[in-house]
C-alpha cells in the first residue's frame, strides 16, 4: 500500500480520537464551563448532526478541488477549531467548534474514500478501505484510552491540544505526499455533480448503503454503553472500562485488516459468515455479561465481527457508487454516520426497561437481524464479482 494511503490513516486516527474521546471527557467539561452534564453531552450530538450533514455538502464544494489541496486544508481546519476549543471558556463556542470539526471531518473522511481509490489498482478498494479506517480503530485501541488518561492527569483541554498536534504533522505530509498529477486527472475527468448525484436512485446502492448504516447502528448501540456493563454488570471496577473499550478497537482492528483482504474478492463470504456469527455474538454477550472472562473475551470477537462485516459493507458502497466518483465517500461516510448517531439513540431507549443496561446488547443483536433479513435479497449485489464492478 501507497505511503499515502497511511498518511490519511495518520489524519483519521486523529479526528477518530476527537469523536470519540469526549465520552471521558463531559464531567470535566460540564464542571469547568458550569454547565450540566447533560447540557455537556449537547457537544457529541453537535459533531454527530456535523458528520452526516457534513458529508455530503463538503464533498459536493469541494468536489473539483484536488485531494492534494482539500484534504490538508480540511486537516488545518480541524486543528484550528481544536485550538480555539481548547482555549475557549464559552460553552457555545465550544459547540461551535465541534460542528466546525465535524464539517472538516466529515469532508476529509468524504474525498479521502474517494482520493484513496485512485491510490491503488481498481480492485483494492476493499484493502484501500482497510488502511484508512485502520486510523479509526486505533484511535479506539490507543487514541480513546489515552486521551482519557490525559484528561484524568492533565484536564480535558490537554486531550484537546493533543489532538491538534497529531493533526499537523498529518496534514503537513499530505501536502506532500498526495501525488498531485493522478488526484487532478480524476477530478477533472469526473461526471457532472448531476450525474454523480442521480446515482442515489439506484436502489442497489441505496440498499447497500442501507445495510452498512443498519450494521454500523447495532456496532454503536453496544458499544457506545459497554461502560455500565463493566462495571455494574460484569462488577469489574472503573479502571476496567477503557481495558474493555481497548479490547473493542482492538478486535475491530483485526476485523478491519482481515476483511480487507476478502471484501475485493469474496464479499460474500464475509456477509455469510460474519453475519451470523455476529448476531449470535450479542446476545451471548447479553447473557455471558456477567462473567468477566467471557465479557473481556466476546467484546473482542464483536469488535472483530463489527468492523469486518461493516468495513465490507461500506466497500460495497464505493464499489456500487463507482459512477459518482468524487461522491461515493461522502455517501459511505453518510451511511457510517447515520448508524453512529441512530443506534445509541435506539440503545438508550432500552435502559429504563426490564432489559436495564443489557437493554443495548440486545438492540445490537435486533439490528443486526434486521440487517440480514435486508441482505437475503441482496445476495448477488453483496457478492457480485469484484471485475465486473471495475469494468462498469
Amino acid at each position: 500500500m501507497p505511503l499515502p494511503l497511511y498518511l490519511l490513516a495518520l489524519a483519521v486516527f486523529a479526528m477518530g480520537t476527537s469523536e470519540f474521546m469526549l465520552a471521558g471527557l463531559l464531567p470535566d467539561i460540564a464542571s469547568d464551563l458550569d454547565v450540566t452534564v447533560g447540557t455537556a453531552g449537547m457537544l457529541t450530538s453537535a459533531f454527530a448532526i456535523g458528520m452526516i450533514v457534513g458529508a455530503p455538502l463538503v464533498a459536493g464544494l469541494t468536489r473539483n478541488r484536488p485531494g492534494r489541496s482539500s484534504l490538508p486544508g480540511f486537516v488545518l481546519v480541524f486543528l484550528a477549531a481544536h485550538v480555539v476549543g481548547a482555549t475557549t471558556s464559552d460553552f457555545p463556542l465550544l459547540v461551535a467548534t465541534r460542528v466546525a470539526s465535524a464539517l472538516a471531518y466529515a469532508g476529509f473522511l468524504a474525498v479521502a474514500l474517494a482520493t484513496a481509490t485512485t491510490l491503488v489498482p481498481p480492485d483494492r478498494k476493499g484493502r484501500a478501505l482497510a488502511v484508512l479506517l485502520s486510523g479509526t480503530t486505533v484511535a479506539t485501541v490507543a487514541g480513546v484510552p489515552g486521551g482519557a488518561v490525559l484528561g484524568t492527569l492533565f484536564g480535558w483541554r490537554a486531550t484537546f491540544w493533543t489532538v491538534a498536534a497529531v493533526c499537523l504533522p498529518a496534514a503537513i505530509g499530505l501536502a506532500a505526499g498526495i501525488p498531485a498529477r493522478r488526484v487532478r486527472k480524476a477530478a477533472a475527468d469526473g461526471p457532472a455533480l448531476r450525474s454523480e448525484l442521480a446515482q442515489l436512485k439506484r436502489p442497489r446502492l441505496l440498499l447497500v448503503m442501507l445495510l452498512g448504516a443498519v450494521v454500523n447502528a447495532a456496532t454503536f448501540a453496544g458499544f457506545t454503553f459497554l461502560a455500565p456493563v463493566v462495571t455494574d454488570t460484569a462488577g469489574l471496577g472503573e479502571l476496567w472500562v477503557p481495558v474493555v473499550l481497548a479490547l473493542f478497537g482492538a478486535g475491530s482492528f483485526a476485523g478491519v485488516t482481515v476483511a480487507g483482504r476478502l471484501s475485493d474478492r469474496h464479499p460474500g463470504p464475509v456477509v455469510a459468515v460474519g453475519g451470523p456469527l455476529l448476531l449470535i455474538g450479542w446476545p451471548a454477550l447479553a447473557v455471558l455479561a456477567d462473567r468477566p472472562v467471557a465479557l473481556l473475551a466476546l467484546v473482542f470477537v464483536q469488535g472483530a465481527l463489527s468492523f469486518a462485516l461493516g468495513s465490507t459493507l461500506i466497500t460495497r458502497v464505493l464499489y456500487e457508487a463507482a459512477a459518482a466518483p468524487t461522491m461515493a465517500g461522502s455517501y459511505a461516510t453518510a451511511a457510517l454516520n447515520v448508524g453512529a448517531v441512530v443506534g445509541p439513540l435506539v440503545a438508550a431507549t432500552t435502559l429504563g426497561t426490564s432489559a436495564g443496561d443489557l437493554g443495548p446488547l440486545w438492540t445490537s443483536g435486533f439490528l443486526v437481524l434486521a440487517a440480514l433479513l435486508a441482505a437475503l435479497p441482496l445476495r448477488g449485489v453483496i457478492a457480485a464479482d469484484r471485475s465486473s464492478e471495475v469494468l462498469r
